[in-house]
């Protein structure tokens, strides 16, 4: 019993007594239990950067598939300066900034984009605090900025596709 009463005691004091206060995403997805939503996934970096790590795993799967593991290690050390052991640390370490760049860049690329296309959606919600004329202002702007959006969206899902379609084509190339 007194086990049972010192846990009570402990989990309800490390839990919050209140609800926390909605950080983002509209208030609906807020009381179903959303707290973090957001009307495009690709507007948070975890989301791009699990998107551009599964591309990262495909394009080394593939160079391995391909040439081998001893081929895609010697193309590790060898490929940019040649196979002069004295160049192969320079080999290697503009080949590992190559692939450390590769999902970083098309990560944060894709994440910036939507996330901006975010911010300007609310830069123009927030028009609607300055009065009548912000509301009617803002909301015919964002009505323009949506249908632009729409197919700004659709631009960076090409772009990311075509870099994942050339990182896979370069991984099955040889230097």
């Amino acid at each position: 019993m007194i086990r049972a009463e010192r846990a009570t005691i402990d989990t309800s004091a490390s839990r919050p007594t209140t609800r926390p206060a909605p950080t983002a995403g509209p208030w609906i997805a807020d009381t179903i239990g959303f707290e973090h939503y957001r009307f495009v996934p690709t507007a948070d970096v975890n989301t791009t950067f699990a998107l551009a790590l599964s591309v990262f795993g495909m394009m080394i799967f593939y160079s391995i598939k391909v040439k081998g593991l001893g081929g895609w290690i010697h193309e590790l050390f060898t490929a940019p300066f040649g196979k002069n052991i004295l160049l192969w640390p320079f080999n290697l370490l503009f080949n590992a900034i190559e692939y450390l760049s590769k999902p970083l860049s098309h990560s944060l690329r894709l994440y910036g984009n939507m996330y901006a296309g975010e911010i300007i959606f609310l830069l123009l919600a927030l028009w609607a605090a300055t009065g009548w004329a912000g509301v009617v202002f803002g909301g015919v702007l964002t009505v323009g900025w949506a249908i632009f959006h729409i197919l700004i969206v659709l631009l960076q899902a090409y772009i990311f596709m075509m870099l994942t379609i050339v990182y896979i084509s370069m991984a099955h190339e040889s230097h």
